[in-house]
């Protein structure tokens, strides 16, 4: 079954081995890259790879974004620029949130219906900026819109395998919820799977690192960069998982992800209610035929989890209002 997936960002730092991981995919049967620079190398380079998906570059000109975007059934955004040393959340936001925007008004135009993937940072931001676009343009549908969280779920792991190394990284798992920046950014290592006991030390510790881990990457590229390869293997497997319940209909499949609660109608009340009225939130999801299946709720946690969760809460709610402001004003 023909299945294309659609990179804008292609040629940066993440776009690039993002790209790569797709190619490799033998679910994709049409990669198209596009980037406002040097993307056709990137394709021509890719292309020689024996996988069935096709690699097509498309540059600003000539309509090249419509017919990037055209027909695609999946849309993963990693463009905008990398956070640098100094740089706050904020200053990553005035000029993404721009890049973010109009790349959002193409793909509500020239592929309503795509699942979208926002990795671009702030995700906080951003992912409410596609909605308010989408919702503007009246092709709105919350189960397919998803903030990328899944670095932090990555990172969980191998932090954990480094402080208990009879953990097998790949296998444990531990749910990540509230947004995808420092405090907003949730371990619930009481639910780790197999479970495992942490002191309270251990918890701060480890909980920091996730919170923080960006940071690592940054200050060991000294200013040449963030994190781009970690990003592309998460990227590349937030989408398996979306292509793994969407196109082969596998059950059971579930990730977290920074989604509005009202994808899940079935309990968009509770779960809103459970993180202080949010529309926006990063839970467990279980993905479908449709995009968002179920949400599945925070669950049991500990106290200093609660305290965590109470600090994330204020800080999406700004998060989550610049967006939804930016949006307002550009109109």
């Amino acid at each position: 079954m023909p299945y294309k997936v659609t990179v804008c960002g292609a040629a940066g730092g993440i776009g690039q081995p993002l790209s790569l991981l797709l190619k490799l995919n033998t679910d994709i049967t049409d990669l198209a890259l596009y980037d406002i620079v040097n993307v056709p190398g990137v394709a021509a380079d890719l292309s020689h790879i024996n996988t069935p998906a096709k690699v097509t570059a498309f540059l600003p000109d000539n309509h090249g974004l419509k017919n990037a975007l055209a027909d695609a059934q999946l849309v993963i955004i990693p463009a905008g620029v990398p956070r640098k040393p100094g740089m706050t959340r904020d200053d990553l936001f005035k000029i993404n949130a721009g890049i973010i925007r109009d790349l959002a008004t193409a793909a509500a135009t020239y592929c309503p219906n795509a699942f979208m993937l926002i990795i671009s940072n702030p995700v906080n931001s951003t992912v409410p900026i596609v909605a308010e676009v989408f919702k503007s343009k009246g092709v709105y549908n919350p189960k397919r819109i998803f903030g990328v969280t899944t670095l932090d779920v990555v990172r969980s792991s191998r932090f954990v395998s480094d402080i208990k190394n009879w953990i097998d990284p790949v296998a444990v798992r531990i749910p990540i919820v509230g947004g995808h920046s420092g405090p907003t950014i949730v371990p619930l290592l009481s639910q780790i799977e197999p479970a495992q006991d942490f002191t309270r030390e251990e918890a701060e510790a480890l909980t920091k690192r996730i919170q923080y881990g960006g940071d690592e990457v940054v200050q060991a590229k000294n200013g040449a960069g963030s994190a781009t390869l970690s990003m592309a293997h998460a990227g590349a497997r937030f989408a398996q998982a979306v292509i793994a319940a969407t196109l082969r209909g596998e059950k059971g499949v579930v990730e977290p992800t920074f989604v509005a609660l009202e994808a899940d109608s079935a309990n968009a009340a509770a779960l809103q209610a459970s993180v202080d009225g949010l529309d926006h939130f990063a839970l467990p999801v279980e993905l479908g035929p449709h995009g968002v299946e179920r949400i599945h709720p925070i669950g049991s946690i500990n106290a200093f989890e609660k305290e965590l969760l109470a600090i994330a809460i204020q800080d999406l709610k700004g998060n989550i209002q610049k967006g939804v402001d930016f949006v307002a004003a550009s109109k």
